[in-house]
This record gives structure tokens, sequence and C-alpha cells, in this order.
């Protein structure tokens, strides 16, 4: 028999095109050598390109994949995607208020890349009160560090005051994701324990940006499931969805990441 590998579980939506949500992180797990346990929060109609509607899993529902999956399962990280209303976001964190040494990454899922809304206006509270005080690593982007921070996040230096800000208020690690700047670069900064860093990569010219949120997060996760400290782990994360991106599909109007990347973490093909 092999070697069991860690568990890294991830609360989220299911989305039937499969770039993002419960199936991107399945397939980002699968790269870093982790198994993958799902908890659906929503099942979406979507694709790259459009969100048709969505259909929220009661609360209730929810709660019960997590106690059964915790209960039968040596989970070593968690992750939180789409969670979409403040009754979800409840129901997760009396949940896993019970497994506080479980390092959580919460991706605070507010806006899709198409534009359309995945939280409701009322779960904003309670993503700052009740979820980000047990996660290890938050990691919003630029227009949902503006929402949390209610501010204008625009230039570097403002990430470097809102990362600050954002850390200091929560009491968790926050990696604030630069690449809605439009810059060369896409420059994503991690602020944790009062240290800041920057990651910096080339901006790759793709169409290919449904999903990358989920997959840099679940990246992260899985990284920490195999015991990587946190830089380390963001650090993979991000070379990791470098290559999703330079490696990405096209389909005529609809691109997607390619999370089943060859390449190893070294960049070389895999043999």
């Amino acid at each position: 028999m092999m070697n069991s590998p860690p568990i890294t579980l991830t609360i989220a939506g299911s989305d039937c095109s499969a770039g993002a949500g419960l199936q991107a992180d399945l397939k980002t797990f699968q790269h870093f050598g982790v198994f993958g346990l799902t908890a659906v929060t929503c099942v979406v109609a979507e694709t790259p390109n459009v969100v048709r509607s969505v259909h929220a899993v009661s609360p209730a529902i929810l709660q019960d994949q997590l106690k059964v999956l915790l209960d039968a399962f040596p989970v070593a990280a968690i992750k939180t995607g789409m969670l979409f209303s403040k009754a979800h976001i409840v129901a997760v964190t009396e949940i896993l208020s019970g497994y506080p040494d479980v390092p959580l990454v919460v991706d605070p899922v507010m806006i899709s890349s198409t534009g359309d809304p995945l939280l409701e206006t009322s779960a904003v509270a309670a993503y700052k009160g009740r979820l980000f005080p047990l996660a290890r690593l938050i990691t919003p982007n630029l227009d949902e560090a503006e929402v949390l921070w209610d501010g204008e996040v625009r230039d570097e230096a403002a990430m470097e005051r809102c990362a600050r800000e954002l850390s200091s208020r929560h009491g968790c690690a926050v990696l604030l994701k630069g690449g809605h700047l439009g810059a060369a670069e896409c420059a994503d900064l991690l602020v944790d324990g009062g240290g800041a860093s920057w990651f910096r990569s080339p901006r790759i010219d793709t169409a290919a940006s449904h999903g990358t949120g989920c997959t840099l997060s679940a990246a992260i996760a899985a990284n920490l499931a195999t015991g990587a400290n946190l830089h380390d782990a963001v650090a993979a994360a991000k070379d990791y969805l470098d290559r999703t991106l330079a490696e990405s599909f096209a389909w005529g109007a609809v691109a997607a990441l390619n999370q089943g990347t060859t390449l190893t973490r070294e960049g070389l093909k895999a043999t």
C-alpha cells in the first residue's frame, strides 16, 4: 500500500465549467500531491464568460458535509472559496472554530471574473467578524480589499497600507493580490506578523483569468498541508499559477487555466 498523502479540504462552490471553484481546487490539490476533500456551498451554472445562475446549498447540509469529513479524515489544511451568504459563513465558522490547529486559507470571493456578484452584501461583516479571526491567511484581490478596508487601493503604497491594516485588524496574514493594477508585473504582497514580502512575476498575455484566485489559494493550502511555511507556500503557489496561465487553453471565445500542467516545480517536463 502506498503512503497516504496529506489531506486538504476545500469549502467552495461548484463550477460546472471546471475552471474555478471546487473543480479547480481538486485539480490543484492533485498537482501538489495532496488528497482533496470538498464541501459544496453552491452549485453555479457558469462558463468563464458568464454566470447564468447560483443555487445555494442549505447551511445545514453544508455543516453536515463538514462534520462527516472532519470526523473521518485527518485534515491537514482547509481553504474556503465562494461562501455566498452570511448564513453559510456562520455555518462554516461554527464548525471550524473547533479545529484551531488546522491552517485555514480564506479566499474572500465576492465578484466573479465576469463581474457578477458571488456574495450577498450582508455577508461582508460575517467575513470580518467571524471567519477572518480563524484564518491563517486571507487572499483578497484589490476589489475585495477595497471593500474590506473601506478605501481605495490603486498603487503599491496603498497595497502595503491596506494589507498591514487588515492583518493587524483581523489577526491573520494577508496576501493582497495586485494583478488588477494592470502593470507589466503582477505584484502580490504578503504581510505576516509585521513582515512584508513582495512576489513579482511578468504579466502573461492570456484570456484565461477565470479561476486564478481559487487556484492560487488552493495551491497555498496544499503546500501548507505538506508542512511548508507560509512564505514558501505562497512562493510555490505563485509559481504554479504562472504556469497554469502560461499553459492555458482556448476554444474559440472560451479560455481556461491549465491546472493540470505537466511542469514540475523546477519548470521541467515531468518524465
